[in-house]
């Protein structure tokens, strides 16, 4: 079983996590730069921590086997923060990276009207440097946000089908299928989603433009929840290829619509500390991994 995550954030994570996500499949992830729980005191900061998820993290991806892209922007959350706005004047530059595989995470905490200029903006960036979106819709007033983000959407350059609705439920699944955006579906021990719970909704909805992540944050979580949806939905009766069109070629669509997706994972050179070998893992890609994803708007 090949497994990318396309929503998990590593920052969070110890490399034991790097090495039991190989063993249960990950070959692949994206990490998209988020709030780290601190309020951050200056852009500065977010310009170290947008180098750190370029450089450092895909290194330390890349001696477990793993493929490491990212997301890039201001946050929803930190939107509304004056002291962090002037990074929306600075993404320009990061958006031209080839690690940079879309702008996110974007969208709604709580739907004031920075985080409606810091949408529209962000969307924006989207379409002029040809990438996808990563739209995080709001954990309260799901639904009213769901509304809310999608009318942006509808209103930016931005095509539906180059945008992830992530975070959803079973509250706004329907209207986030409806729009013709992708859907996106975080699974956590105790909030938004668990395993039976998104059978349900693949079973009802179908696996079509569905992508499930672990997001696996600092909060309480779980970096193999893709492992154990998988598991979940071959218990359920899905096929082999279903598991494989949600768990790999829906990722790998969506992500490849900039054309700067590359699955190949490049032996690393050596660490500070000598260590240059790939502890437990293979320097070949796995099965079907090798190829990059398409440039274009796939899905469309």
């Amino acid at each position: 079983m090949r497994i990318f995550d396309p929503h998990i954030h590593m920052t969070s994570r110890t490399t034991d996590d790097y090495e039991a996500m190989y063993a249960a499949g990950v070959r692949a992830l994206v990490e998209p730069s988020f709030w780290l729980g601190q309020p951050r005191t200056s852009p500065e900061s977010f310009y170290d921590y947008f180098d750190s998820l370029l450089g450092w993290e895909p290194f330390r991806a890349a001696q477990y086997g793993i493929a490491h892209h990212c997301t890039l922007a201001l946050n929803p959350k930190e939107a509304n923060d004056p002291r962090c706005r002037p990074v929306l004047d600075e993404l320009p530059r990061y958006l031209v990276k080839d690690g940079v595989v879309a702008v996110g995470e974007i969208g709604y905490d709580s739907m004031t009207p920075a985080e409606d200029t810091a949408l529209a903006a962000q969307l924006q960036l989207a379409a002029d440097h040809e990438l996808p979106a990563l739209v995080h819709t709001p954990h309260r007033d799901k639904l009213a946000g769901l509304h809310r983000t999608v009318d942006v959407v509808r209103e930016s350059a931005l095509a539906p089908g180059h945008v992830l609705l992530d975070h959803l439920n079973e509250t706004t699944v329907k209207d986030a299928k409806d729009s013709g955006c992708w859907l996106g579906f975080s699974v956590y021990p105790d909030t938004k989603m668990d395993e039976d719970r998104m059978v349900a909704v693949l079973r009802s909805y179908g696996t079509e433009r569905v992508l499930v992540n672990s997001a696996a944050d600092w909060g309480r979580s779980d970096p193999l929840k893709t492992r154990k949806v998988a598991d979940a939905m071959l218990a359920a009766g899905f096929s082999d290829d279903d598991v494989d069109q949600v768990f790999w070629r829906n990722p790998v669509a969506f992500y490849g619509i900039g054309g700067r997706l590359a699955l190949d994972v490049a032996a690393p050179a050596a660490t500070h500390e000598g260590n240059s070998i790939l502890r437990g893992a293979p320097r070949e890609p796995a099965d079907g991994a090798g190829a990059a994803a398409p440039a274009g708007p796939a899905g469309e």
